[in-house]
């Protein structure tokens, strides 16, 4: 199994309701991209993310799944929409679950 875990960063400009819109964007991916086993995102509350907002984390069956899941029409338009709304900046680390 794959995790996949990206830290969001939003402008001051990013509204509440655009910051929502794009974590629901995102946990949606989930209905529609196949080899995804669990999905989910949420605010920091630790106020420790060094500025990052947002985080999302996603669970893959396999390195393949992670491969097509990046360039897939349904992730590149959450990825145009988060760019529209003001993102400053992704932070992303992919590593491989060990099998117990």
């Amino acid at each position: 199994m794959i995790e996949h875990i990206v830290l969001l960063k939003f402008s001051e400009q990013t509204t509440q309701d655009q910051k929502d819109e794009a974590l629901k964007k995102l946990v949606h991916l989930g209905n529609v991209l196949p080899g995804i086993l669990d999905i989910q995102a949420g605010y920091d509350f630790s106020g420790r993310a060094q500025g990052y907002e947002a985080g999302l984390t996603v669970r893959f069956e396999s390195k393949e799944a992670l491969q097509n899941y990046g360039p897939s029409e349904a992730h590149q338009s959450v990825i145009k929409y988060l760019d529209e709304i003001g993102t400053l900046d992704r932070l992303v680390m992919d590593f491989e679950l060990e099998s117990k």
